[in-house]
């Protein structure tokens, strides 16, 4: 069993940057794969970008290659998501989730125009 708890979303205007962190409970944070997602009003949730449990291999969304960033510290059980450049369209609900099994509550991230 593993608990996630996403942290730092805000208002920010387009163009910002803001850096979501995700705080895993459990000592074995480095056997799970970390994702983060993303569900926008009316809209299913979709995949933002992955890390595996090393973090040597990492995986993006088209639609945020070369603005985000995921990264992590499994010294501290925290994965984060950089994100630069936000566009209005990147406002949505951010969820961490562990293998994909494992779902953080989300934080919001809304990016004015």
């Amino acid at each position: 069993q593993v608990q996630l708890v996403e942290s730092g979303g805000g208002l920010v205007q387009a163009g910002g940057s803001l850096r979501l962190s995700c705080a895993a409970s459990g000592r074995t944070f480095s056997n799970y794969a970390m994702g983060w997602f993303r569900q926008a009003p009316g809209r299913e949730r979709e995949f933002v970008a992955t890390i595996s449990g090393t973090g040597t291999n990492t995986a993006y969304a088209d639609s945020v290659k070369g603005r985000f960033t995921i990264s992590r510290d499994n010294a501290k059980n925290t994965v984060y998501l950089q994100m630069n450049n936000l566009k209005p369209e990147d406002t949505a609900t951010y969820y961490c989730a562990a293998d994909r099994r494992f779902w953080g509550q989300g934080t919001q991230v809304t990016v004015s125009s």
